[in-house]
């Protein structure tokens, strides 16, 4: 799936540096003349903050991801393998009705893909060299075909427009908790006006919700995997599918992943509490797929 933490990351990065950049502009004013608030200003700058930060998060995403893994774009296939990989890829997204993806694959121990991208038609399929190491063709077949299934599925979109929707909750009410520190601080007679006070407040503020927020992040991300486990079977095989998460389950170690990537490969984080788990328990999803569902 689109490499989740690494989203997640980028997105609060980005909309910090916004509310930096605002407040340093001068332009995050939501007080009124009298020095009450002003809700729908308010409203108004945390949809542009909140969407603003998911939206240059998703554009960013292949490009980011790709560094992050220093992944290596397969322009010219130099052998077999890397033929069967580019040629499975094809197949599968014109089956998946997009555009053909860009194939990488990135120097790692570990048995694990990612699929990123802002669009259907312009999308990254990477895997590592464990995964080619010690997974069969038929493995390997299903975990692209769950990859090119989170792409054709518009995941990233979605999960762009579910963080937009939390980032600007999450701005919000920084704002409103960074007024209420600031009330506190300021001293009788003073002026109204944001301070430093009330600036470290809403750094914090953002930083903590933004971190809250997540859960329901991370809660999408969990149902997208169920979806594209279902259309990995139909492209690749039902048995393909279960078989290539049974040896996830047995090759699940990722420690040479970065930490902010290591639970947005197929395989997810096995160390991580249940609400910030990306992916669900391997056991579930080969149950689900067993059930049919």
């Amino acid at each position: 799936m689109k490499r989740i933490f690494l989203f997640v990351l980028t997105n609060l990065a980005v909309m910090l540096v916004i509310s930096i950049t605002l407040r340093l502009l001068g332009v995050d004013r939501v007080l009124d003349q009298s020095g009450a608030i002003n809700f729908n200003a308010l409203l108004v700058m945390s949809l542009v903050v909140g969407f603003s930060g998911s939206i240059i998060s998703l554009l960013m995403s292949k490009w980011s991801a790709k560094r992050m893994v220093n992944a290596q774009v397969i322009t010219t296939p130099s052998d077999p393998t890397e033929r069967w990989l580019v040629e499975t890829v094809r197949r599968q997204a014109l089956a998946a009705g997009i555009g053909m993806p860009e194939v990488a694959i990135y120097d790692a121990p570990d048995v694990n893909a990612f699929a990123t991208g802002w669009n259907k038609n312009n999308a990254l399929v990477a895997v590592s060299t464990g995964l080619l190491h010690n997974m069969g063709r038929d493995e390997t077949e299903a975990v692209l075909a769950h990859e090119i299934s989170h792409v054709a599925n518009g995941d990233m979109v979605t999960l762009a427009l579910i963080q937009g929707v939390v980032n600007t909750f999450v701005f919000f009410f920084a704002k409103l908790f960074g007024l209420f520190i600031d009330s506190l601080l300021r001293k009788d007679g003073e002026e109204r006006g944001p301070g430093i006070g009330s600036f470290i407040a809403e750094m914090v503020a953002q930083v903590v919700l933004g971190v809250l927020a997540s859960i329901i992040v991370m809660w999408f991300s969990r149902q997208r995997e169920f979806r594209a486990d279902a259309g990995g079977a139909e492209l690749a095989g039902r048995e393909k599918m279960i078989a290539a998460l049974e040896r996830l389950k047995i090759n699940h170690e990722q420690a040479s992943l970065p930490k902010e990537m290591a639970a947005s490969g197929i395989s997810g984080g096995a160390g991580m509490a249940r609400l910030f788990m990306t992916h669900p328990p391997l056991e579930e999803r080969i149950a689900a797929l067993r059930a049919g569902r």
